[in-house]
């Protein structure tokens, strides 16, 4: 049976996604303040090890997400509605890129499940 990550189109479809999900992030008046000074070369090619892996791409980058992510962004002061509107805006570049309401839902049910350790443990909505 093929990946989400197949299924979806591999990393040709995740790096479209991404690249979508960052026109959309910097065009936010609420998210775009927190990307001002971030190489976001970096920022997408940590994002698309991220979503690659999360699909089942196998794709492993060295910091994601094998690395603890509450590491590194509590100390962002990221709140739990700017992840929750990240992952809005994601699942509207993935419609864009043409993937199914369907596998948006399964790809959000694997990556939301990290919102916690990306806000510092502030609980996600009941």
């Amino acid at each position: 049976m093929e990946s989400l990550y197949e299924q979806i189109g591999g990393m040709a479809a995740v790096a479209a996604a991404v690249d979508e999900l960052y026109v959309r992030v910097m065009g936010d008046p609420r998210l775009a303040p927190a990307f001002q000074g971030v190489d976001m070369d970096s920022q997408r090619r940590q994002m698309r090890a991220f979503v690659a892996t999360a699909l089942g791409g196998g794709h492993r980058s060295s910091s994601l997400p094998s690395r603890d992510m509450t590491a590194g962004h509590p100390v962002l002061g990221v709140r739990g509605r700017d992840s929750d509107r990240l992952a809005g805006h994601l699942a509207g570049a993935l419609h864009t890129v043409g993937v199914p309401s369907a596998q948006i839902a399964a790809i959000l049910s694997r990556i939301v499940p990290h919102r916690d350790q990306v806000v510092g443990g502030e609980p996600a909505p009941v």
